[in-house]
């Protein structure tokens, strides 16, 4: 998935779902996913999505 395409996909799913989404970057490009179900490398997280953050 395009950088771009993960940072739409994991506002959209922050938003929805009202959970932290975190955007990682992998092998085959971006994936986003809820921050509680990342067990990897904190390297690898580009950027998190936190729906309650004020902007």
């Amino acid at each position: 998935m395009s950088l771009e395409t993960a940072q739409r996909y994991a506002w959209n799913l922050a938003c929805t779902l009202k959970v932290i989404i975190i955007l990682i970057e992998t092998d085959d490009g971006y994936n986003a996913m809820p921050s509680d179900d990342y067990d990897g490398d904190a390297d690898h997280v580009v950027r998190d999505y936190d729906p309650w953050e004020i902007m």
